[in-house]
């Protein structure tokens, strides 16, 4: 079956998906689902995601040069969507969502609490991509909470991350194989 090329991104799916929190200038806090998300180097350690170029998320990045990408289980399905809602400027969606801020270590844009990880980034590099902007931020500082990672292993099945499908639909991590 052949689908157009404007959907050729549903069929990599499921893709990891994240909650970028950031704040504007006057420090209210504001965060976003992507799921086009990926590292895009280890040496400098860089993350990159797109997004459509007037998000919120954007312009607080484009403004003070800092983000947090937080990764969310299972359990904040619901409060991830909420996140995704089109609040007006200045309207903080982890409040509405009602999850926590937490301080971070090494940015001024709080972590969520309840998510399972965060990366901590400030702006390496943007760039239009279509018609997308690609913010790429360099990892300043990872924390992923107890039990969800040991020696150099990421517990997937333990942590069930979110991986967006398309639309309101999500799956998660049921079984590892690994390659002989």
């Amino acid at each position: 079956m052949e689908i157009s090329a404007e959907q050729w991104y549903r069929i990599l799916a499921p893709r990891a998906v994240v909650l970028v929190s950031t704040i504007n200038n006057k420090g209210v806090s504001n965060a976003a689902p992507f799921s086009f998300v990926m590292p895009c180097s280890v040496k400098p350690p860089l993350i990159e995601f797109s997004s459509a170029p007037g998000h919120h998320t954007v312009k607080n990045i484009l403004k003070t040069k800092e983000f947090v990408v937080n990764i969310p289980g299972e359990a904040l399905a619901e409060k991830l969507w909420v996140c995704g809602s089109d609040f007006p400027e200045g309207v903080s969606e982890i409040k509405k969502a009602g999850l926590t801020e937490i301080k971070s270590m090494k940015v001024k844009v709080p972590a969520i609490k309840e998510c399972l990880a965060y990366i901590e980034c400030k702006l390496f590099d943007k760039f239009k991509t279509g018609d997308h902007i690609t913010i790429v931020g360099k990892v300043v500082r990872t924390y992923i909470k107890d039990g969800y990672y040991a020696g150099s292993s990421y517990d997937v099945l333990k942590a069930s991350p979110l991986m967006h499908i398309g639309g309101k639909r999500f799956g998660i991590t049921g079984k590892i194989v690994e390659v002989k």
